[in-house]
């Protein structure tokens, strides 16, 4: 088994041009594409077309080069796309790849494992629920497995791409009777990424099962997930999940390491991170290390409380911009500041991931 990472900018949501340059000179073999991973230059919130508009792209490039269908792709491929690049943010996506038919390695360090699982279509009820924590926990564990991960303490980050209850969906729902957790799309959106974040919880071990409790939904924010980041949006109906973390077996030339964030400000958070990967650059985003980074990973979310080390935040009080929107710049100018690099994927909405007003980095690097 070997696992490649590949990342491409855009001149549009629309622009998938550098990975079909990397097909056609043979740098990507499109069967071996397991998941995309990116940003959008959208708002990131529930009308954000800007991330369907590049899954329909990308299903359209892959299922020409491998002579399918879209719906073919998209039972093989997860794509994961946040809207919002935010200050000095790229527009870009990573493809991740695997070939199973890589022989696999015989000894030596783990390295880079990826792993990805589909959820059934939840019920408009069931999103933002007990029912969706399950779905979520399973594709994790199954994830897992795909990636040949047996201890969950080699997971460093798990990705989610959840729906969320439209306007006509919550209609037909209430029709038969069936009672929502939120009929407005950007809460069931909130509900959605809370759920998956207890379900990577549960698939972890890092919650029983029934410990799982809905009331502690947004009402706890001291039960999170180091290792969770969940999206949600319109442009899916499952829950898709990808499992990252470094296993035996596998010859891949990457190496994945996390950390958390306290908070909006965690700059040693991210150097943390770096010093788990071996890349010495407190101060100097020009060291030579950095060009081993090939993905960048952040979760983040505006503190609650309106505060960041005491100091008054206005985040949720603007009302020209939005809150997620807000930190999406703040966090994504920090890590690029210390990374030297604006290709990042910053993700907001963080309730139950990472700790509360802070949240999580994920840096895959190259060993050599």
């Amino acid at each position: 088994m070997r696992a490649t990472v590949h990342r491409f900018t855009m001149r549009d949501p629309g622009d998938v041009s550098q990975l079909a340059a990397a097909i056609q000179g043979g740098e990507v073999n499109p069967a071996h594409i397991v998941a995309c991973i990116g940003k959008t230059e959208g708002n990131g919130l529930v009308n954000d077309y800007t991330r369907g508009f590049l899954v329909q792209s990308l299903k359209l490039l892959l299922a020409e080069a491998l002579c399918t269908t879209q719906d073919a792709v998209a039972r093989s491929v997860i794509f994961i796309f946040s809207g919002g690049t935010e200050g000095v943010l790229t527009p870009h996506y990573t493809v991740f790849c695997v070939d199973g038919d890589a022989p696999a390695a015989a000894g030596g360090p783990k390295r880079l494992a990826i792993g990805r699982a589909f959820t059934p279509v939840p019920l408009p009820e069931e999103i933002g629920t007990r029912a969706q924590v399950n779905m979520v926990a399973d594709a994790v564990r199954r994830a897992m497995r795909d990636a040949g991960i047996a201890d969950p303490a080699d997971v460093h980050f798990v990705q989610v791409k959840g729906g969320c209850v439209t306007t006509d969906a919550a209609q037909t729902a209430l029709a038969r009777g069936a009672k929502l957790v939120s009929g407005d799309p950007n809460k069931s959106m909130a509900f959605s990424r809370v759920a998956g974040a207890f379900g990577v919880m549960q698939g972890l071990g890092e919650i029983a099962a029934d410990a799982v409790d809905e009331a502690d939904f947004f009402a706890r924010p001291e039960i999170w997930s180091g290792r969770a980041s969940i999206s949600s949006g319109i442009e899916v109906a499952e829950n898709e999940v990808v499992v990252f973390g470094n296993a035996a077996g596998w010859s891949s030339g990457f190496v994945i390491a996390h950390h958390t964030m306290d908070d909006a400000l965690d700059i040693n958070g991210i150097y943390a991170c770096l010093d788990e990967l071996g890349i010495a650059a407190r101060g100097d985003n020009r060291a030579s290390g950095m060009e081993r980074i090939a993905c960048a990973l952040v979760k983040c979310e505006p503190d609650a409380r309106g505060q960041v080390r005491g100091r008054r935040h206005t985040m949720w009080q603007d009302g020209d911009i939005n809150a997620q929107r807000h930190i999406r710049g703040a966090v994504g100018g920090l890590v690029a500041g210390v990374l030297g690099d604006t290709r990042i994927f910053v993700s907001g909405g963080a309730e139950h991931q990472g700790p509360p007003g802070g949240g999580l980095i994920a840096l895959i690097a190259r060993t050599d």
